[in-house]
């Protein structure tokens, strides 16, 4: 096996499409999710029995339950993927702080969380992986989407940071930022808007997981060990 890695937001399309490539290539898996416990199972009956060493429930804008998640992983961690997110359209100024809170503890305080409880056993190896799937918005903004842009943005900004920290230590850390995938998180437009959206892109198409979950295998594998820090876009050219 070619090391543990956990999958932060195993459930979600992307998640599953990054698990089942990994999968294949030969890492060891441990699995969160929040509440879709049917696709877990569901994936982990499509996976080789041995691949995956845990599963673990646990909502991420709860301390109390990263706490939990965290103190029943019993295997050491040598790679993260962050994949668990959620988008709110909106407009600003009808956004509450109930929501803001929300997001920020599950796009941002929840990845700090985790990340520092397995940053140090990574650094003493001089070894060890971090990827973010973040979103085009974190970088360009979207109009109605100002607090999910924001909180993508402050993952691109940790990414950076972080990379630079760590960097002389051997840990990598890195994003993926998808452009339109098809995901649930897009399913409330219209035939309108998909049309009116894929005409706006250069490969006249929709992203699929699967193209995301390449890009996840790439940095994953030896041939991306000198990229450090970086955003990596997956958008067709949008």
């Amino acid at each position: 096996m070619k090391g543990n890695v956990l999958v932060v937001g195993a459930s979600g399309d992307i998640g599953q499409e990054i698990v089942r490539e990994l999968a294949v290539e030969g890492y060891s898996l441990l699995l969160h999710y929040h509440k879709n416990i049917n696709k877990i199972k569901h994936l982990i009956n499509d996976l080789n029995k041995d691949v995956v060493l845990g599963v673990y429930q646990a909502d991420l804008t709860s301390k109390a339950e990263i706490q939990r998640m965290l103190d029943n992983i019993i295997y050491p961690v040598e790679s993260i993927i962050f994949v668990s997110g959620l988008a709110d359209s909106n407009l600003f100024q009808e956004t509450s702080e109930e929501m803001m809170d929300y997001m920020l503890s599950l796009h941002v305080k929840a990845p700090w969380k985790i990340t520092q409880h397995f940053l140090q056993p990574m650094i003493n190896n001089h070894k060890g992986k971090i990827i973010f799937i973040t979103s085009i918005w974190g970088e360009i903004g979207a109009s109605n989407e100002v607090v999910y842009s924001s909180v993508k943005g402050a993952q691109n900004s940790f990414v950076k940071a972080l990379s630079k920290e760590v960097g002389p230590s051997g840990v990598l850390v890195n994003g993926v930022s998808p452009g339109f995938i098809d995901t649930k998180m897009n399913q409330h437009l219209n035939e309108t808007d998909v049309i009116n959206i894929v005409s706006e892109i250069p490969l006249n198409r929709v992203g699929l997981p699967k193209d995301v979950a390449n890009v996840v295998s790439f940095l994953m594998s030896n041939k991306a060990n000198y990229i450090q820090g970086d955003i990596i876009k997956v958008t067709g050219g949008w």
